[in-house]
């Protein structure tokens, strides 16, 4: 809740881009994913005039889009603020540049929850923004740049970010397309 404070403490650690993902990543991205898989297969969505929209074959695409999404995201999210750091007069490791990424992701991870109830999915996506805020929090602390430099060092990576996560979400939604788990069915 006061992520200024806690990024001081944070600084500090010494995580590795392995140990990020065996401990925190990998168990926690299992939260959205699970309650993807659930509500959307068991619960559904209701869509008048045609029904409920519910099936087994959309559960498990959204549990896997979203597993990947979140893990590819942070991996992604955190090459990009390492890879931009030079070009804001600073220099981040991967593994400290992912540090920072799996730990704004925290909301995401929480709110993940929500997925039971699709309907509540939104919920979800303002705990992403949150995330953002605690990311932008995050980024003197953990990349060393500038306080000037911030915002425009942020921003840049916001714009990288989303377009990987276009291209990102096209490819999962071909390969998925193509195994068969695109199907929506009405009840």
């Amino acid at each position: 809740m006061e992520p200024k404070t806690v990024w001081s403490e944070i600084q500090s650690e010494n995580e590795t881009v392995a140990s990020l993902l065996k401990s925190y990543i990998l168990p926690l991205a299992a939260i959205p994913a699970i309650a993807s898989l659930i509500g959307y297969w068991l619960v559904g969505i209701n869509v008048p005039p045609w029904g409920r929209m519910a099936s087994f074959e959309w559960g498990l695409n959204q549990a896997i889009s979203s597993y990947i999404a979140i893990v590819a995201g942070i991996l992604l999210t955190g090459w990009v603020i390492s890879w931009l750091a030079p070009k804001f007069g600073t220099t981040v490791t991967l593994d400290n540049a992912v540090k920072l990424v799996t730990y704004s992701y925290f909301p995401i991870f929480v709110a993940g929850v929500f997925y039971l109830i699709p309907s509540l999915a939104i919920i979800a996506s303002l705990a992403g923004i949150y995330g953002l805020y605690i990311l932008y929090q995050g980024f003197v602390p953990i990349t060393g740049v500038s306080d000037e430099k911030r915002t425009s060092y942020f921003v840049v990576s916001l714009i990288t970010m989303i377009v990987l996560f276009f291209v990102l979400g096209l490819i999962i939604a071909s390969i998925l397309g193509a195994l068969g788990l695109s199907q929506i069915k009405y009840q």
